[in-house]
Order: structure tokens, then sequence, then C-alpha cells
């Protein structure tokens, strides 16, 4: 919980400092355009103005604020929100994976020379869910092997399900976004149909530039929802990946304690 808090106060913050920039951007610069006008004037009218290339950056501004700020802004904080979280996911399952080849020889290793407390000591100071089951597995090796295997079953269950924390709020931010800027499409709609209604004739300009100002909230929408899915699948093939690692090194971890036991009688 007390990540969820964090994870969301950074966003907002991130957010404020955003719409921040952005609103002294377009007031420096509307600022500076009406100065250079304003000084520049006579000389315009003897020569054309020269033709500047708009940086992407420049652009995604301009399109973010045509799209409307009440609108777009949601949309980027689900944005903000969905990457903080698939960040924090890729560096916990990153930090989880284990080389468990070594794991085990290093475990069947220990065993064999010093023991149980010596192979605890080992996936003690080993990283990962993988090391964690065996110690939980080495741990009541003394109760017998049907305890081991239930208690390495249900603690891996445990940690399976902290593997997949947080990807359900990620599911529900690829929803969102495309949602999100469908709402704004059809807000902008009604307004563009506002506009026709108060000028008593369906101008061309004025129907395609309200249906371009509604269509940008889709569009910003569905890129935002494009981009998570990416990441979510990502995140989905590394889960998958630990888990079938898991198992299987857990089917030889047991065959390992199988042959100390049997050696040990």
């Amino acid at each position: 919980m007390k990540k969820l808090i964090a994870l969301f106060s950074i966003a907002g913050m991130l957010t404020f400092g955003i719409c921040n920039t952005i609103s002294a951007q377009d007031t420096t610069t509307a600022q500076a355009q009406t100065e250079q006008t304003t000084a520049v004037a006579p000389a315009q009218s003897l020569t054309p103005p020269p033709a500047e290339g708009k940086t992407f950056h420049q652009v995604l501004k301009e399109k973010f604020i045509e799209g409307g700020v009440p609108w777009m802004t949601p949309i980027l904080i689900v944005l903000i929100l969905g990457l903080a979280l698939t960040i924090e996911r890729i560096i916990y399952l990153n930090l989880s994976s284990t080389d468990t080849r070594k794991l085990l020889q290093k475990v069947e290793n220990s065993l064999d020379a010093e023991g149980i407390e010596a192979a605890k000591e080992v996936c003690k100071n080993t990283r990962g869910p993988v090391a964690g089951v065996f110690f939980q597995g080495l741990d009541r090796f003394n109760e017998g092997l049907d305890v081991v295997e239930k208690s390495v079953v249900s603690y891996g269950g445990v940690l399976m399900s902290k593997l997949e924390n947080n990807l359900s709020w990620i599911t529900l931010f690829i929803a969102i976004a495309p949602m999100l800027g469908f709402l704004g499409t059809v807000v902008g709609m009604v307004e563009a149909f506002d506009a026709i209604e108060a000028a008593g004739d369906i101008s061309p300009t004025v129907v395609a530039g309200g249906m371009k100002v509604a269509l940008l909230t889709t569009v910003f929408g569905l890129i935002v929802a494009l981009i998570l899915q990416v990441f979510y699948n990502y995140l989905l093939t590394k889960v998958e990946s630990i888990v079938n690692d898991m198992e299987d090194s857990t089917i030889s971890f047991m065959d390992i304690l199988l042959r100390y036991k049997n050696t040990k009688k």
C-alpha cells in the first residue's frame, strides 16, 4: 500500500510539473511572438517569414493543447502511472531472476559437504523466489519429505502472487486510456455541433476543426494503451518464465533432498 501511495504521489508531481511547464512555455512563446511581430511588422511586409521546422516535442505539445488540456491530462496521468508501475515490476522481476542450475549445484554441494544448515545459508544468501522456496523446504526437512513438498508448494504459490503484484493495475490503465480518449472525442463532437449551431451554418472550417480536436484525444488514448500493452505482455512473459523455472527447479530440488535422505540412512 505504501508503494502504491508513493507511486501515485510521484505521478501526480510529474503530471503537475509537466502541465506547468507546458503552460509556461506557451505563455513565453506567445509573448515572444507578439513582441517579434510588433517589432518587425514593417520589415515583414517586404520579406516573407522564413520557414522553420518544428521539433517532435513542439508538435506533441501543440497537439496536446489542441486536444484540450482537461481531457488530455487524465490520459497523461494514466500513462505516467502505468509506466511507473511497469518500471517497478521490471526491476522487481529482474531482481527475482535466478540462475537455478547454479543454485541447485551449490545446494547439492553444501548438503554433501556440510549438511542442511550449510545449504540453508546458501539459499539465505541468494536473491530471488526460487532460493526462498528452497529455504522453506530445507527448514522443514526434519519433518519429512511430505511436509517439505507441501511447504514448497504453498510458499511457491505465495511468491507467485507477489510476482503478479500491480499487473492488474496496468491492465486497468490499458482499458481506461482508450475510454478517456473516446470520452474526450464525444465531448469534442458535442462542442463542434454547438459551434455549428451557434454559427447557423455548416462551415467546413468549423466541422473540420472540431473533428480534429475531438479525435486527438482518441489518438492519444490509443497510443497510451498500445505502449502499456507492449510492456504488459513483456511482464507476463517474464513472470511465466520465472514461474516455469521455479517449478522445474523445485522438482530437481526434491530429487536432491531424496538422495540426501537416502545417503543418511
